[in-house]
Order: C-alpha cells, then structure tokens, then sequence
C-alpha cells in the first residue's frame, strides 16, 4: 500500500506521508506504548533496552507499509508469536493508540488509510494467537469497497 500524498492543511496540522512523517509517528506512537500500564511491560520484556535499533525497524517497517520504500526485510508474524502472555486487550490498546495517533498527525484519509494497515496487521497477529478475529478490528464497509489490502510480515492480505 502506498498512500496518497496529501499536503498540509491551512493550519499545518497534518503532515503529508513521508519518512520524516512517519518517524516521528512511530516515535511518538511508541513513546506512549512505552508509557501505557498494559502495552510497556510487554514491549520492556520483549525488547530488553533495544529500543533504538527497534524503532528504527519500526520505522522501516511502516515506511515500506505506508510508502512503498521496501526498506524492512523481516518476519513480523514470527517474532510476534513469540511474546508471551499477549491478550486480547493488548491488541484493542494498541489499536486504540495507534488511531489516535495516526488522526493527530495525517489528513483524515491517510490517518484512515494507515488505520486499516494497523488493523490488517493486527487482525492477523490476533487470529496467530486466538484462532478468531478481533472484535476492535472488524473490516469496514468502506474498506470492502476500496478492496483494501493489509500488510503482515511482507504479505499483502486482504481483509
């Protein structure tokens, strides 16, 4: 998926995306993973102070998601199966992050098109874990209509 570019709105709120734009999603996104009383102790376990080299895959990973610069090499499916003790409530927190985010950063329909992108990635790691899909990431109407795809571990999928 690669998305529209969008230039800033009137009161420069919203950045068109980039990988300017989306580092600093991604380091203001995960600044608050880090925060949250449910999602940081995973993300603390799992990375064991290696957050750096993380975010900067991270940033890899949603460019090539969002831009297309097919800079992330990796299997996201495997490394996330790994974690233990991921619940439910895990995935519904990281979504909800993740639209806050995304709408406080990006014109509506790039903050909505990089929200179905996180659904599609969450939906997949949620069905690797509990064999069913989210209730929080049930597809959209209008993302059946625009016949979106989903991106999980260099996949596109559709959801």
């Amino acid at each position: 998926m690669t998305l529209p570019t969008t230039p800033l709105d009137s009161g420069g709120a919203h950045a068109p995306p980039s990988v300017e734009s989306i580092t600093r999603l991604v380091h203001g996104f995960y600044g608050d993973v880090r925060q949250d009383p449910l999602l940081g102790p995973v993300f603390e376990k799992a990375l064991h102070g290696q957050w750096d080299a993380h975010l900067q895959r991270l940033v890899d990973f949603w460019s090539t998601v969002a831009l297309g610069t097919r800079s992330f090499k990796g299997d996201v499916f495997g490394k996330h199966m790994a974690l233990e003790g991921v619940t439910p409530a895990h995935f519904a927190a990281w979504v909800g992050l993740w639209q806050q985010h995304t709408n406080r950063l990006f014109a509506p329909e790039v903050a909505h098109d990089l929200q179905v992108a996180a659904h599609g990635i969450a939906r997949n790691l949620f069905r690797g874990y509990f064999a069913h899909d989210p209730g929080f990431a049930q597809p959209r109407q209008e993302d059946h209509e625009h016949g979106a795809h989903h991106q999980c571990g260099g996949e596109a999928r559709r959801g």
